[in-house]
């Protein structure tokens, strides 16, 4: 049988050379993320980094009740003495968590912040602008209705939607939640991942090499990505190169998860014995996209169970997870936000040779004379480089067909925002 070094069939035809554009290779991908529907209820000290599968609505005002904002004295605006002194006589204190009485004329309350406010109580006036004098307090600032009052229900009304369905819980959406008294919250399962890795010139770290060996890096590198966005791991390690072995670990793998993640073994070759287990076992699409790095990527299904089949070097590994891996995961646990949003900075290098491919450069961002942000590249771009994703902090877009001057405005997405 003749045999050839032609793409297998792909999106754009069996055979097909040309290359997929990133959109939409990306929106090819997100289109068949099928979403997780299993969601289990968890306390908020496990909710951190979760996405919420429903709505949370308040079934309280916050504040509960009119409140201090400050440490002062609550008054009623009918004793005021207009452009003149104001005296009053203290008849009660307020500390937080209590309750006082209405404010008789002619009197004040020494009252704290978060205290309840006495329903006849016009105004707070903050203690650094009263004196006192026994048991009397004294002041002549201007006072105005509701100063230094918060009211009930001002930050959040009963019957409110706080947090919407597919929100990825952060402290802050913790803390709101606990705010109107949820201690649980609905929240997606966590998505289950397998990874495997073949190759018999790969080598666990702490193991002595051999002739053509190297340490097997991928796998902490995705294992590392993985955990930053929640997921559930089943690692089967390192598989031999043979059919009946890649066979074995692609079926153990997909029976126990949403979606298994390999990185090379995906090509045309005769030892690609990834490719050719899941073309036996299920679907494949080779997509090439107009990319770098990163350009192979192999998505198909075994079952109900997604595949994403990375390209094989380092740095290429850690690109199209956070292209494209990252996104799909996200889109799997119903997030509303699938997509990083890049922001525009100057650029701190040279880039005179436009390439055909859109290329994501590593980068960081350092600080210019006038204040604002540029990003610096690391002087090696190639794909085999991992050294670069460590000292960078997000990706330079550099678009087709395009160069590129100091000062010139770039698209920077953040590793931060890309992996969260």
């Amino acid at each position: 049988m003749a045999s050839c070094g032609c793409d297998a069939a792909g999106p754009q035809g069996k055979g097909s050379r040309s290359l997929i554009p990133y959109e939409d290779a990306l929106d090819q991908l997100l289109a068949r993320a099928q979403r997780i529907g299993e969601t289990e209820s968890v306390r908020l000290t496990e909710a951190l980094g979760r996405v919420l599968a429903e709505d949370v609505s308040s079934a309280i005002d916050v504040p509960p009740a009119a409140n201090s904002a400050m440490d002062g004295y609550a008054i009623r605006l009918d004793d005021v003495q207009p452009g003149g002194e104001t005296r009053l006589r203290v008849t009660q204190r307020i500390p937080a968590g209590e309750v006082g009485e209405p404010i008789e004329p002619g009197t004040a309350a020494r009252i704290f912040t978060g205290a309840p406010v006495p329903p006849n109580a016009d105004a707070v006036i903050m203690q650094e602008q009263v004196c006192t004098d026994g048991d009397e307090m004294f002041f002549t600032a201007e006072v105005s209705a509701g100063q230094n009052i918060r009211a009930a229900g001002e930050d959040i009304r009963a019957g409110q939607v706080i947090l919407e369905a597919g929100t990825r819980l952060r402290a802050q959406e913790l803390g709101l939640a606990a705010s109107v008294g949820r201690d649980r919250l609905q929240v997606c399962r966590r998505p289950r991942v397998g990874i495997f890795f073949t190759g018999d010139e790969l080598v666990e770290p702490g193991k002595p090499l051999g002739p053509g060996q190297i340490h097997d890096s991928n796998r902490y590198t995705l294992t590392g990505l993985l955990q930053m966005l929640g997921c559930e791991i089943v690692d089967l390690g390192i598989v031999g190169d043979t059919l009946g072995q890649t066979l074995e670990a692609l079926q153990k793998a997909s029976a126990r998860t949403d979606l298994v993640i390999t990185s090379g073994g995906v090509s045309v070759g005769e030892e690609d014995y990834v490719r050719i287990a899941l073309e036996q076992l299920g679907e494949l699409d080779m997509w090439r996209i107009r990319i770098k790095p990163g350009k192979p990527l192999a998505f198909g299904f075994v079952g109900d169970t997604a595949f994403l089949g990375l390209p094989g070097n380092p740095v290429s590994v850690f690109a199209t997870f956070c292209l494209f891996v990252a996104p799909f995961i996200k889109q799997l646990t119903g997030a509303r936000e699938v997509l990083a949003e890049p922001f525009t900075v100057s650029a701190a290098f040279d880039w005179p040779k436009p390439d055909s491919r859109r290329e994501f450069a590593r980068a960081r961002l350092i600080r210019e004379a006038d204040g604002g942000l540029a990003a610096e590249l690391y002087p090696n771009q190639s794909s085999g480089v991992l050294m670069s994703t460590c000292w960078a902090d997000g990706l330079v877009e550099i678009p087709e067909e395009t160069s590129v001057k100091p000062g010139d405005p770039v698209r920077y997405y953040a590793f931060r925002d890309l992996i969260a």
